[in-house]
């Protein structure tokens, strides 16, 4: 059983690995830190996240349009956004060894410094200095020619540049969303926390703009808090394991007019950023209009005016929301005597739904039976995975540790009666069901 907090995140990280869903990335190179690979099970449980969002945000919604932005974006996007002059860390540099941590870290400089301790030197540190978090690279043929551009440090400047295109195609009224999920880069000086601070992550985010107006932005700015907040209650948390948590004024970014963010209490230091909800007023419209030289004002047919309009933003990570349903739904107990370690995933973000077993992997008949009672299945649940591999304790094991919900077992019995065993994976409860009504009783 779990001794501490800390080791929670442990046994993930092991986990992870162990069964293919988060490898360190290009790990036989030695790997890159902050950079992580998605293996099978990890893509999908990963996909599934995404697609909720997307279901919810976007598709379920007549007011809400789903767009893509590249990746590579010119510098002066950057500039005009504030993140070439805002987007910044103070950090200290260790004049014995040229480590480098964020200023705020205090445990992180507290560990550099009984590392050093412990080989008896005495570590200084020097002034504080602002290091920017955007990835630079330059685009042409030769060195002088080349133009210099920013791999994206967050996604949200890919939707504001394509406003006016949004406006001219689609003729949106106010309000509208566009939403989209993609990667973002930053050069973070500490990654650390697993897949919590990465340089390489991928964000989903909702831009909904609406009048500007005071009490239409207040109304909006309470709608998509309580929206977003339930979203990610229903990814299988626990209501007391997420908060809503506004920034002091001091926290706030330059560009907020106000913001909250949605809060979950990790395993390492607590409450920890999982989403925010931003009111971003005008600042990217007005500030991109100016840059550009483009008109991004809208005209409102009903008011017979023209503004430019504020947008309330909802902007989560992939990869956090990733961690933090791993840490929630990790969970051990004892069933038939035995200590199991368990996912309890929700079943619509489990990377398989289903598994098929045949009770012996050396009878022809329960297999070819098993491989019917699959293809079956998989028809209508296309995440249904045939597992013969090893007895069938280790397959049931296999299968609670990756968070499939269900199990299903065709032994002797089938054969005669045509009737199967389903495995529930929180109770370990068996039921025998009917192969007629196998699918609609999984799909209950």
């Amino acid at each position: 059983m779990l001794k501490s907090d800390s080791e929670k995140l442990e046994k993930i990280v092991s986990l992870a690995k162990r069964r293919g869903f988060i490898f360190p990335g290009s790990e036989i190179y030695g790997g890159l830190a902050g950079i992580y690979d998605y293996g099978p099970l990890g893509v999908e449980l990963r996909h599934n996240i995404k697609q909720y969002f997307w279901n919810k945000f976007i598709s379920e919604r007549e007011d809400v349009y789903g767009m893509s932005a590249a990746i590579l974006m010119p510098e002066r996007v950057w500039e005009a956004s504030g993140h070439t002059e805002q987007f910044s860390d103070p950090l200290v540099e260790c004049e014995l060894c040229h480590a480098r941590i964020r200023e705020d870290l205090l445990d992180a400089i507290k560990e550099h410094e009984d590392m050093h301790t412990k080989k008896k030197e005495k570590t200084k540190w020097s002034e504080p200095k602002v290091f920017n978090l955007l990835v630079e690279t330059k685009l042409g043929a030769s060195q002088d020619s080349a133009t210099k551009v920013y791999l994206r440090g967050e996604i949200t400047q890919g939707v504001h540049v394509n406003f006016k295109n949004i406006l001219d195609s689609m003729h949106p009224k106010i309000p509208f969303g566009i939403g989209q999920i993609g990667k973002a880069f930053r050069n973070e000086i500490t990654p650390r926390d697993f897949l919590f601070r990465q340089r390489e992550f991928e964000q989903m985010e909702l831009q909904y703009y609406i009048r500007p107006d005071e009490e239409e932005g207040k109304k909006m700015f309470e709608y998509w808090k309580e929206f977003a907040f339930n979203w990610y209650l229903n990814l299988g948390f626990k209501k007391e394991n997420l908060r809503l948590r506004a920034h002091a004024s001091d926290e706030r970014a330059h560009y907020a007019k106000d913001a909250w963010d949605i809060e979950y209490n990790a395993p390492f230091g607590g409450w920890k950023e999982a989403w925010g909800i931003h009111h971003r007023g005008d600042w990217d419209l007005k500030r991109h209009n100016e840059y550009s030289g483009k008109d991004l004002s809208y005209f409102d047919e009903e008011k017979k005016e023209r503004y430019i309009p504020w947008d309330i933003e909802c902007s989560g990570g992939v990869d956090r929301a990733v961690l933090f349903v791993l840490l929630e739904a990790y969970s051990e107990d004892e069933l038939g005597g035995e200590t199991r370690s368990y996912l309890k995933l929700a079943k619509h973000l489990a990377p398989i739904q289903v598994a098929v077993f045949p009770l012996l992997k050396n009878k022809p008949d329960l297999i070819s039976k098993a491989r019917d009672v699959h293809a079956l299945i998989k028809k209508q649940i296309p995440s249904t995975e045939f597992d013969d591999n090893g007895n069938i304790g280790k397959r049931y094991r296999r299968q609670d540790e990756i968070g499939t919900p269900q199990c299903v077992t065709i032994d002797f019995q089938t054969l005669d009666d045509n009737t199967v065993t389903v495995r529930d994976r929180d109770t370990g409860n068996q039921e025998r069901v009917g192969v007629s009504e196998l699918v609609s009783f999984l799909t209950k």
